[in-house]
This record gives structure tokens, C-alpha cells and sequence, in this order.
């Protein structure tokens, strides 16, 4: 059977067989005299395989092995039952992460910090008698006669 007739019978492209053939997922065919592959019936089984094989989550390499000991006269069920063990117990780990990061996702936020308020700090003794430090400008301010405080920016220069 030609490429392109292995390509309409299994659903792959004739791309992807000679990946496959490349990849020694599939041993080379025998080619007929003109040069052509002649894949014999039984590739369509094979492809099949590969592709079921594929959707379960097995890489190429571990399809590889598979068939490598089908094709050495080996029953590889014990290794396709490993296999599958060992992908199963990576989704339930990888689903308890999910959950995980849902749960998280979910939760409430944590409540927001009241803003801090400023204590006002002890007034330090003025530089200069009679002047005392404004709080929030850090601007020295005279003191008037009547006890008032007067912004330094308003006090007549001597």
C-alpha cells in the first residue's frame, strides 16, 4: 500500500507517517521497484496504536518502547500498565496542585490594613526663643504677642 493510500485509510497525513517512520515508530517499508513505499496492511494497526497511545498522554519515546518490545516477540503489558500507573499518579498530582490554586483563587483577600495614622511627636525645643517647629510643613513659626503663631513666610524680615 502507497503512502498516500496508508495516509486515507488511518487519518494522518503522509507528513506525518514518514515522521513516524523517521521517529522508528514505523520500520522502514520495502519499496517497490520504482522507488515508492509499500507500507504492508498491518501499518494501519500500528498508526492506530500510535494514536490511541498519543491521546492517553504516552510521549513518543515511551510509545517507542512499546513497540519495540512488541516487535521483539514481548508481551509489553506489565510496561503499558506502568506506564499508564505512572501518568495517572502525575494527573492526580497535578489535579491536587489545580485544586490547590483554586482554593487560593477563591478565598477571600486578606483584609486591608488600616492606613497608618502619625502620632505627633513631642515639639522640640526652638532654635530660637519665642519660635516654635510647625508640624506638618517642618516650617519654624514665630509666636506673636497675643500667643498666636505666625508662619515664618509671613513674618516681616528685620
Amino acid at each position: 500500500m502507497r503512502i498516500g493510500d496508508l495516509a486515507a485509510r488511518s487519518g494522518l497525513t503522509t507528513k506525518t507517517i514518514r515522521f513516524y517512520e523517521d521517529s522508528s515508530l514505523l520500520p522502514a517499508p520495502p519499496r517497490t521497484p520504482c522507488g515508492y513505499r509499500d507500507y504492508p496492511d498491518h501499518t494501519v494497526t500500528r498508526l492506530a496504536v500510535i494514536r490511541d497511545a498519543q491521546r492517553a498522554g504516552l510521549t513518543l519515546a515511551e510509545i517507542r518502547s512499546i513497540l519495540t518490545l512488541r516487535d521483539d516477540g514481548h508481551a509489553p503489558c506489565t510496561h503499558v500498565t506502568a506506564l499508564i500507573t505512572e501518568h495517572l499518579d502525575d494527573i492526580d498530582r497535578r489535579m491536587a496542585e489545580l485544586a490547590a490554586t483554586r482554593q487560593t483563587l477563591r478565598a477571600p483577600p486578606p483584609p486591608t490594613p488600616a492606613p497608618a495614622t502619625r502620632t505627633p511627636s513631642a515639639p522640640s525645643s526652638p532654635a530660637v526663643p519665642g519660635e516654635t517647629q510647625a508640624e506638618d510643613t517642618g516650617r519654624i513659626a514665630r509666636s506673636a504677642p497675643d500667643g498666636a503663631a505666625t508662619p515664618v513666610s509671613q513674618v516681616p524680615r528685620s
